[in-house]
C-alpha cells in the first residue's frame, strides 16, 4: 500500500527531484516506511510506501530487466502468485517477491490491456521509456484514488489531491461544478474535484499519455446487470458463498498483522465469519458504538465476536470527538458530507493499535440491494399511476408553502415521476435549497450545472429491472464517491490499509447476475446473500433491523456542540467568502434546533468551510468567470 506522485514534463526541462519529494511528503501517512523515486529525462515518479507484502525487497519504484519500464504502485494484486508463474513461464524474471513486479512484466507482454489481468484494488503510473508512453490506471471499483491536472505544459498526478496541489501551476480555484454537486450529493463528481482543472481518473479507467500529446482516458471495465434466470436460490446462494471465501482468502495474504472492521451487519459480519474459519488464531475486530441507543450496534458487534472468538475490540464515541475536526479536512482531501466518516477515523485509530491490514463489508449493499431506499422506491413506484394533473397541484401547493411546513416537502416530491423522484430524494438541498443556500450571483454560476445529470445518464445506460439499474448507479456513483473514499481516506490517516473482499471483481460480476427479486422480496432486502450466510451467521444478526454507520450529529448539534456549529458557520471569515446567505445558515440551524434534522445540510457546511481554512485561506477561491464580482480579502 503506498501513496503515488508524479510529473510528465511537455516543455523538454527535466523534472525537480525537490518538487517529486514535496508532492510525496504531503502524503507521509499514506506510506511511512519508505519512498522512492525515477527520474527520466522528462518524467518523474515518486511514492511512498506501507511495507506489507515482501518487507525487505519490495521497494518502489520497481522495472523491469533492461530498465525501460518503471512503475509505482498503491494497492494490492491478489493474483500475483498467479501471474508471475505464467509471466515466468513465458519468459520474463522477476528481481522481487512483491506483487508490484507483476505489473511491468505484464506490460510487457501484454501492453495497456495487462490491467485487464489485474485481480485487486490499485491506482498505479508506469512509464515506457521506449515508447515514451505514461500509462496510469484505477482499479475497476474505485477502491484506491487517483488525481491528475493538465497545467503549464505539464501532466500530474497523485494519490491525493494536496499532492498537486504542492505545484505552482495549479492554481486553488474552486470548480464550480464540484461545489454545487457537493451540497446536492455530499462529495464532488465522479471525474472532478474541488480544485477548477483537477480530475480524478474514473473507476475502470485508464489514461495513457506522452510528452507530444495530449492525455487519453478510456474505461477498460464495466459490470452488466444480467439476470441468469432458470437457476433457484440455492445455486446462488452455493455460488455466493463460495465466491465470498476465495475472496476473503486472497484479501488475507499479508506480511503484517491483519483484522477486521466489525459493524455487527450482515456484510462485515459474513468477513468476519469468513475469516474466522481460514485463520488459524483468533481475527482481531474493532468497533464504534455510541451512547445513543438507537445508533448503537456494539451489541450486535459483541455477538458475532463472541461467536466466532475473536480478539475483540470497541471504543464509545462521544460529543467529545469532534476534536479531530481540525485533522479531518487534511486526511478527506476535499470537502465531505458524509459525517460518518467521523466514526470510521475512530475505528481506523483503534485497529492501527494492533494491525497494518483491515478487511471491511463494504459493498455488500449495492451488490445484494440493502438500502432501505430501494424498498421506498418500491413503494413510490406505485404512485405513478397518479394522475398527472393531480401531481401538478401537489407541485404547485408545495412551492406555496413556507420551507419548514409539514408536508411540503412530500407535496413536492409527489409531483415527481420514475428517475426525477428517486434522484430528487438524495439531493441534499436541491435547486430551491441552493438558491436560498448561496448569494445570487455565486448561484447564477451554479445553476447551469446539473448534478443530477451523470446520474440520469446511468440509469439510463443500465436499463432493464428498476432494482438493477439503481445497484449499478450506486456502484457506479455512491459506493466510489462516498462509501470507498471516507474508508480509504479515514483508513490511510492512520496508516493502514484497508481491504474489501466484498469487491473483489469476479464477485462483483457474479452478483449482477442475480435476478433482482432474489435480492428484494416484500420488505426483505439482501434476501440472496442472506440464504447463503444461513447457518454460517446467527438468526439475530441475519435478520436485524439495518441502522447504517449514522452518527449522532442532529443531537450533538442541538446540544453540546451548538455554539460550536454557530461560531464556525456565522464567523467573519465564512461571511467574508461570499458564498453563502448567513441568514439562511442560521435558519438551518434554527430548524435543527427545533427538532427538524438538518445534521447532514449542517455538517456539509461544516466540511466545507474546515477544508477552505485548510487550504484555501490566503489563497484565490473562486474562478475568473467571477472576476466581475467584488471580494472582500480572507482574515489571515
Amino acid at each position: 500500500m503506498c501513496g503515488i506522485a508524479g510529473i510528465m514534463n511537455r516543455t523538454g526541462k527535466p523534472v525537480s527531484l525537490d518538487e517529486l519529494q514535496r508532492m510525496c511528503d504531503a502524503m507521509t501517512h499514506r506510506g511511512p516506511d519508505d519512498d522512492g523515486y525515477y527520474l527520466g529525462n522528462t518524467v518523474g515518479m515518486g511514492m511512498r510506501r506501507l511495507s506489507i507484502i515482501d518487507l525487505d525487497s519490495g521497494r518502489q519504484p520497481i522495472h523491469n530487466e533492461d530498465l525501460s519500464v518503471w512503475v509505482v504502485f498503491n494497492g494490492e494484486i491478489y493474483n500475483f502468485k498467479t501471474l508471475r508463474a505464467e509471466l515466468e513461464a513465458a519468459g520474463h524474471a522477476f528481481h522481487t517477491e512483491t506483487d508490484t513486479e507483476v505489473i511491468v512484466h505484464l506490460y510487457e507482454q501484454y501492453g495497456e490491456s495487462c490491467v485487464e489481468r489485474l485481480r485487486g484494488m490499485f491506482a498505479f503510473a508506469l512509464w515506457d521509456e521506449r515508447r515514451r508512453t505514461l500509462l496510469v490506471a484505477r482499479d475497476r471499483l474505485g477502491i484506491k484514488p487517483l488525481y491528475w491536472a493538465e497545467a503549464g505544459g505539464r501532466l500530474a498526478f497523485g494519490s491525493e489531491l494536496k499532492v498537486l496541489l504542492q505545484l505552482p501551476e495549479i492554481e486553488r480555484r474552486l470548480n464550480c461544478n464540484s461545489v454545487s454537486h457537493l451540497f446536492s450529493s455530499l462529495s464532488t463528481p465522479l471525474d472532478e474535484s474541488i480544485i477548477e482543472g483537477v480530475h480524478k481518473l474514473l473507476p475502470g479507467h485508464l489514461l495513457t499519455a506522452s510528452p507530444h500529446g495530449p492525455a487519453r482516458v478510456r474505461q477498460y471495465w464495466d459490470v452488466r446487470f444480467a439476470p441468469e434466470q432458470g437457476r433457484d436460490e440455492g445455486y446462488f446462494a452455493e455460488r455466493l458463498r463460495g465466491l465470498l471465501e476465495e475472496s476473503v482468502a486472497l484479501h488475507m495474504v499479508s506480511d503484517v498483522p491483519l483484522g477486521a472492521f466489525l459493524s455487527g451487519g450482515i456484510d462485515s459480519s459474513s468477513v468476519v465469519a469468513t475469516m474466522a474459519r481460514l485463520s488459524p488464531r483468533p481475527v482481531k475486530t474493532f468497533s464504534i458504538g455510541f451512547g445513543e441507543p438507537e445508533y448503537n450496534e456494539l451489541e450486535y458487534a459483541r455477538a458475532v465476536a463472541k461467536r466466532f472468538g475473536t480478539d475483540h475490540h470497541e471504543l464509545v464515541l462521544e460529543p467529545d470527538v469532534m476534536g479531530v475536526l481540525d485533522d479531518l479536512p487534511w486526511y478527506l482531501d476535499e470537502p465531505f458530507g458524509d459525517s460518518s466518516a467521523i466514526p470510521t477515523y475512530m475505528v481506523s485509530k483503534l485497529a492501527a493499535r494492533d494491525v497494518t491490514v483491515v478487511l471491511s463489508g463494504d459493498g455488500g449493499d449495492e451488490l445484494f440491494a440493502g438500502y432501505d431506499r430501494y424498498l421506498v422506491e418500491q413503494k413510490e413506484r406505485t404512485r405513478d399511476a397518479i394522475p398527472a394533473p393531480l401531481r401538478m397541484l401537489a407541485g404547485l401547493a408545495a412551492r406555496l408553502m413556507p420551507e419548514g411546513m409539514k408536508g411540503r416537502n412530500f407535496l413536492r416530491h409527489l409531483a415527481l415521476t420514475g428517475p426525477r423522484r428517486y434522484l430528487d430524494s438524495g439531493d441534499l438541498f436541491g435547486s430551491h435549497g441552493k438558491r436560498k443556500l448561496f448569494q445570487h450571483d455565486v448561484h447564477r454560476l451554479l445553476a447551469g450545472y446539473d448534478a443530477r445529470a451523470l446520474s440520469a445518464g446511468l440509469l439510463e445506460k443500465a436499463g432493464g429491472h428498476w432494482l438493477s439499474a439503481l445497484q449499478y448507479l450506486d456502484l457506479k456513483t455512491y459506493l466510489p464517491n462516498d462509501i470507498l473514499t471516507k474508508v480509504d481516506r479515514m483508513s490511510m490517516a492512520h496508516s493502514i490499509e484497508a481491504r474489501v473482499p466484498l469487491l473483489d471483481h469476479p464477485l462483483v460480476e457474479f452478483a449482477a447476475t442475480i435476478p433482482p427479486e432474489m435480492h428484494l422480496r416484500g420488505t426483505q432486502t439482501k434476501r440472496i446473500f442472506k440464504k447463503a450466510m444461513e447457518g454460517i451467521l446467527p438468526p439475530e444478526i441475519l435478520h436485524r433491523p439495518k441502522k447504517g454507520f449514522a452518527i449522532p450529529l442532529d443531537r450533538w448539534f442541538r446540544g453540546t456542540l451548538g455554539g460550536f456549529v454557530r461560531d464556525l458557520l456565522l464567523a467573519p471569515a465564512c461571511r467574508q467568502r461570499g458564498l453563502f446567505d448567513a441568514r439562511y445558515i442560521e435558519r438551518l440551524v434554527e430548524l435543527n434546533d427545533r427538532g427538524r434534522n438538518m445534521d447532514l445540510q449542517l455538517w456539509t457546511l461544516i466540511s466545507f468551510e474546515l477544508w477552505c481554512k485548510r487550504f484555501l485561506d490566503r489563497a484565490v477561491v473562486l474562478p475568473d468567470r467571477l472576476s466581475d464580482v467584488e471580494r472582500a480579502p480572507v482574515a489571515a
